[in-house]
C-alpha cells in the first residue's frame, strides 16, 4: 500500500466513452476528492491502445502497456470491457496488492465468483457500482444496506436501448424495425444491437443482482434469456387495450422453497406499477425486502458522465480504505440454494391466437387447457376481422410453468382446427 503521507496511486485502464470522463472526474475534482478523502489521488497512467484527445489527459501517462501500468498502482480502474484480456489485468493487479474498480458486467457475470475470491484473499477490495444501472446506486444497497434483510425479489429495467425501442413503440406506435433503426441513427443503439435487443446485457447484470442478493455463485449461463426482437405493435396495442406496458425486465426472486429463479423477458405490466412508468432510455430498479418492503431505484442507467460518477464513487470509497488501512465488505458466495431451471419458472401469461370466428373455437381451446391443468384468469375475442377472416383471441392464464405453457402453446396449433397460430406468448405480471 502507499505510504500514508503518500499520494493513492490510480491507474485507468481504458480511455473510451467512460473511461474518458473518469479520468476528467478525476482531474478536475482532484482537490474537493482530496478533502473528502484526507489524501491526494494521483492518476499515475492511462493504458489505452488508441490515441485520446481531452485536455484533462496528461498525454505523458498514457501508456499501451496496461499489464505493466497494474504492477504500480494502489487502485486500478478497469473499464476496456469483455472478458480478456481485461480478466489477465484484473488479476494482476489484485495479485500485486491493489483493488480494482470496474464496470465490466460481462466479466462479473462470467467470472466474478473467482475474481471476488481473489480479492479476498489478497485483502483487496473489488467495488462495480457502474457494472448495473450505471449512474444507479443499487450495487452498494444490495451489497451492504441491504444485508440485515431478506430478499425476495428484483425486477429491473437494466438496459437504456431496450426501453427506448419499448418506449417508442408504445407512444407512437412505431414498428420494432423502425424504432431500432432511429434509435441506431439517435446513438442510443449499437450498430450491432444484438447485446441489448436479444438480452444478453440485461442478463449479466440479472447475474451479479442474483449473487448480491441471495449470496448464490450465480453466472449468465444460469439466466434464462429472452429479448425485444419479436415484440409487435401488436402485442403493444394489446397491452394498451388490457391497459397494461410491455417492458424487458430482469427479474430475480427466490421463493418460499428458497428456490433461485433468474430471468430476462418481456412482461406485460400494469401501467399503474412503477416499472411501467419508467420511459426513454432511464433505467430503474424494484427491489422487493422480507423488512424493507418496496424499494426503487431510478436514474440514468448509461452514458460517460453518469456511468463515470460510480466509477468515481467507488474510486473515492476504496481511497477512503486506503487511508484508513482498511477493507470494505467482501462478498460471501455461501448459499447452495437450488437454481431453477427457466422451464420451471411460472408466471401468468398472455396467449394472442388468430382464430377463425367458427362455433365451438373458444371451447376447443378451453378444453386443452383444462387437459394440461392450466386455469385460465380471462379471455377475449376481438371483433376486428384480418384479410383473412381471422379474429384475434386473447387468453390470459394464472400462473403456470413455462415448460407446460409452451407445451399447450404446441398442442393448440397442431390440435385445434380453427386455431390458425399462436401470435405470442408474453409473461403477464399480476401481483
Amino acid at each position: 500500500m502507499a505510504q500514508n503521507d503518500a499520494p493513492i496511486r490510480v491507474a485507468l485502464l481504458g480511455a473510451g466513452t467512460v473511461g474518458s470522463q473518469t479520468a476528467r472526474l478525476l482531474v478536475e475534482q482532484a482537490d474537493e476528492l482530496e478533502a473528502r478523502i484526507g489524501r491526494r489521488m494521483e492518476l499515475v497512467g492511462i493504458a489505452t491502445l488508441d490515441p485520446v484527445d481531452a485536455p484533462w489527459i496528461d498525454q505523458s501517462i498514457v501508456t499501451n502497456d496496461a499489464a505493466e501500468l497494474c504492477t504500480r498502482a494502489d487502485i486500478v480502474i478497469e473499464l476496456i470491457g469483455g472478458i480478456e484480456p481485461a480478466r489477465t489485468f484484473i488479476l494482476k493487479a489484485i495479485e500485486n496488492g491493489a483493488s480494482v474498480v470496474t464496470a465490466n458486467k460481462a466479466l462479473l457475470a462470467k467470472d466474478g465468483p473467482e475474481i471476488y475470491e481473489a480479492a479476498r484473499k489478497k485483502g483487496v477490495d473489488i467495488y462495480f457500482e457502474a457494472a448495473v444501472g450505471g449512474a444507479i446506486p443499487i450495487v452498494r444497497p444490495l451489497r451492504e444496506s441491504m444485508v440485515g434483510d431478506r430478499i425476495n425479489r428484483i425486477m429491473g429495467i437494466v438496459n437504456g436501448t431496450t426501453n427506448y425501442i419499448l418506449d417508442e413503440m408504445t407512444t407512437k406506435g412505431l414498428d420494432f424495425d423502425e424504432v431500432l433503426k432511429a434509435a441506431q441513427d439517435a446513438g442510443f443503439a449499437e450498430a450491432n444491437p444484438t447485446a441489448d435487443i436479444d438480452g444478453f446485457d440485461a442478463a449479466s447484470k440479472a447475474a451479479i443482482m442474483a449473487c448480491l442478493a441471495f449470496h448464490r455463485d450465480v453466472r449468465i449461463s444460469d439466466v434464462h434469456t429472452e429479448g425485444i426482437r419479436n415484440i409487435t405493435a401488436a402485442d403493444i396495442a394489446a397491452a394498451k387495450a388490457l391497459h397494461r406496458v410491455i417492458k424487458l425486465l430482469a427479474v430475480v426472486e427466490q421463493n418460499s422453497k428458497d428456490e433461485i429463479s433468474v430471468g430476462v423477458y418481456p412482461v406485460m405490466l400494469p401501467e399503474t406499477h412503477q416499472l411501467a412508468k419508467v420511459g426513454g432510455s432511464f433505467n430503474a430498479v424494484f427491489v422487493e425486502g422480507e423488512a424493507s418492503d418496496d424499494l426503487m431505484f431510478y436514474g440514468r442507467g448509461a452514458g460517460g458522465a453518469p456511468t463515470a460518477s460510480a466509477v468515481v464513487g467507488d474510486v473515492v470509497t476504496e481511497a477512503r480504505h486506503r487511508v484508513t488501512g482498511t477493507v470494505g465488505p467482501d462478498i460471501p458466495l455461501y448459499s447452495n440454494a437450488p437454481i431453477l431451471d427457466a422451464a420451471d419458472s411460472t408466471s401468468s401469461y398472455m396467449l394472442r391466437m388468430s382464430v377463425f370466428d367458427k362455433p365451438g373455437v373458444l371451447a376447443n381451446a378451453a378444453q386443452v387447457f383444462a387437459k394440461n391443468g392450466v386455469s385460465i384468469k380471462s379471455v377475449q375475442q376481438m371483433e376486428a376481422e384480418a384479410e383473412d377472416g381471422t379474429h384475434e383471441l386473447w387468453v390470459i392464464t394464472h400462473a403456470v410453468s413455462d415448460r407446460l405453457i409452451r407445451s399447450v402453446v404446441k398442442e393448440l396449433e397442431q390440435s385445434v382446427n380453427d386455431i390458425k397460430s399462436v401470435l405470442s406468448v408474453i409473461r403477464v405480471f399480476t401481483e
